[in-house]
C-alpha cells in the first residue's frame, strides 16, 4: 500500500511534526493484531486505545452494523426514536450496578462525561437546591476534552491553554503516593484518607453550594492510579453525609476491564451517575452512554418545569448503527465470558508486568484487572521522552504500547493469552534495555 499524502490530517495528542518524519500507519487489524503499511504484524497492547475489549474485527459486530446500515442508516431521537436505542439501552440496564437503570446517549467519553456534569447541575436545580453548583474533580484526572471535562480534570496541558474554563470547579488530591505503595500489586494498602479532603472543600465552600464528585475508580490517561483500599467507600459515604452526587468515570474501567463488568462492582460502590463509552461498541461505531440512578431520572420527570425535562441531547444520540453494535458487543462480552475471563488472566498478568521491576529507568509498577503503569524515570530537562522513545523501539518490535507522560500504560483486549503478555513484557523488557 502507498503512504498516502500527510499534509491535511491535524492528528490529536500526537506530535505532528516528529509523527511525519517516522509515520506509524496501520492498515488493517484482527484478533490481538494490527497489521501496518508495510504488513508487520502489531501485537496490541493497548486495546486500541483502552477500547477493543474483545479484540479486532469481531464477525458478530460487523455484521450487526452491516444489517442495520442496509435496514436504515440513521434515525433522530429528538422527539421520535427507532426500537433498537430502547433494546440497547434495556440490555444495558440489565448489567449497571445499582439501580442505575436509565441510560442517556452520547457519542464519546468526552461527551459523556460532561453530560454527566450537567444532569448533576439540572438535578440539582430540578429538585429545589439550585445553589449547588459547584463541582469537583481530583488531580491527575481525565474526564475528555469538552469544556467541562477539562475543568473537573487535572492534566496541566488540557487545561493550561484554554482560558478560565467552567467556574466554581475545585479538585480533590490523586491518590497514588509513591513513597508508601511503590511497587504495590493490586489495591494500594494506604492513603484512604485522601478522601477526607472532602471534608475540607465542605467546610471551605460548604455543602449546599456542591452538586458533585467525579472521579474515574482507576486513572487510566494519567497512568495507572489505583485508588486505596476502602478510598472510594469513604468517598461514597461522605457524598451520602454531605447530599452530594458522586459520579464514576468509567470510560476505561467498563465493559471487563477490571474483570467485573464495571469499576463499580469491581469495588462494591455504586455511584449516582455511570459515564461510559470506549467498550460500549468495542470501539466499532463511536458513542458513550450516561447511566443515572432512578431515583436522579424520577425528580426530572416528576418535577421538570418544562415539557422537556432536559434540555441536553446530540443529533447521533443512541445512533441506529451504533445501538447494533452495541447488542452485539455485549453479546460477545456474554458469549465468551470476557468479564470473568479477565479475571482469571489478572494474577498472571500482574505477576508479569511486576517482573519489570527490574528493568532498567523503571521506578514504579501498578496494576489492576488487565490495567498496567510502568513509571519510567525522566530524562533530564526532556519529561516525557524515555517513554516515547520505549513507544517507538516498541512498535519497531512488533509491539503496539500507549505512554502518557513518563508511564507506559497497557489495557490490551481481554481475549489475550499467556503467550501475548509474555510477549508483551519481553518486548518491553528488550526495548528498555536498549535506551539504557
Amino acid at each position: 500500500m502507498t503512504t498516502p499524502t500527510l499534509d491535511n490530517f491535524w492528528m490529536p495528542f500526537t506530535p505532528n511534526r516528529a509523527f511525519k518524519a517516522k509515520p506509524k500507519l496501520l492498515t488493517s487489524a484482527k484478533d490481538m493484531h494490527y497489521t501496518d503499511v508495510d504488513g508487520r504484524q502489531i501485537l496490541d497492547a493497548t486495546a486500541g486505545l483502552w477500547c477493543v475489549n474483545a479484540g479486532h474485527g469481531r464477525a458478530k459486530i460487523t455484521e450487526a452494523i452491516q444489517k442495520q446500515a442496509a435496514i436504515m442508516d440513521f434515525a433522530p431521537t429528538f422527539n421520535m426514536a427507532h426500537p433498537l436505542a430502547f433494546e440497547f439501552a434495556h440490555k444495558l440496564a440489565g448489567i449497571m450496578p445499582g439501580d442505575l437503570k436509565k441510560i442517556f446517549y452520547t457519542n464519546s467519553g468526552s461527551e459523556s462525561a460532561d453530560t454527566a456534569l450537567k444532569i448533576a447541575l439540572a438535578y440539582q436545580r430540578t429538585r429545589g437546591h439550585a445553589s449547588k453548583t459547584r463541582l469537583i474533580g481530583r488531580e491527575r484526572a481525565y474526564h475528555g476534552t469538552g469544556f467541562g471535562g477539562i475543568s473537573v480534570g487535572g492534566i496541566v496541558r488540557n487545561r493550561m491553554y484554554f482560558g478560565s474554563l467552567l467556574t466554581g470547579v475545585d479538585h480533590l488530591p490523586h491518590t497514588h503516593d509513591p513513597e508508601l505503595n511503590a511497587f504495590s500489586k493490586g489495591i494500594p494498602e494506604h492513603g484512604a484518607d485522601l478522601a477526607d479532603t472532602l471534608e475540607r472543600l465542605v467546610a471551605l465552600h460548604d455543602a449546599s453550594t456542591i452538586a458533585a464528585v467525579i472521579v474515574e475508580p482507576v486513572a487510566g490517561s494519567t497512568g495507572v492510579l489505583v485508588p486505596p483500599k476502602g478510598y472510594l467507600q469513604r468517598l461514597r459515604s461522605l457524598c451520602d453525609k454531605h447530599d452530594i452526587l458522586l459520579i464514576f468515570d468509567e470510560v476505561i474501567t467498563g465493559f471487563g476491564r477490571l474483570g467485573a463488568a464495571f469499576g463499580a462492582d469491581y469495588f462494591g460502590v455504586t455511584p449516582d451517575i455511570l459515564c461510559m463509552a470506549k467498550g460500549i461498541t468495542n470501539a466499532c461505531v463511536p458513542m458513550g452512554a450516561v447511566a443515572v440512578s432512578n431515583r436522579i431520572y424520577d425528580t426530572f420527570m416528576q418535577t421538570a418545569d418544562a415539557p422537556i425535562e432536559l434540555f441536553h441531547g446530540y443529533t447521533y444520540s443512541g445512533h441506529p448503527l451504533a445501538c447494533a453494535a452495541g447488542i452485539a458487543t455485549l453479546e460477545v462480552y456474554a458469549e465468551e465470558d470476557l468479564f470473568n475471563r479477565a479475571n482469571t488472566m489478572a494474577p498472571y498478568w500482574q505477576e508479569a508486568v511486576h517482573a519489570l521491576r527490574d528493568a532498567p529507568h523503571v521506578i514504579d509498577i501498578r496494576n489492576l484487572g488487565l490495567i498496567g503503569g510502568i513509571e519510567l524515570e525522566s530524562r533530564p530537562g526532556a519529561p516525557t521522552a524515555r517513554a516515547l522513545e520505549v513507544f517507538d523501539r516498541c512498535f519497531d518490535k512488533g509491539l503496539l504500547i500507549r505512554v502518557t507522560g513518563d508511564i507506559i500504560a497497557l489495557s490490551p483486549p481481554l481475549i489475550l493469552e499467556k503467550a501475548h503478555i509474555d510477549q508483551m513484557v519481553e518486548t518491553i523488557r528488550a526495548a528498555l534495555k536498549e535506551t539504557a
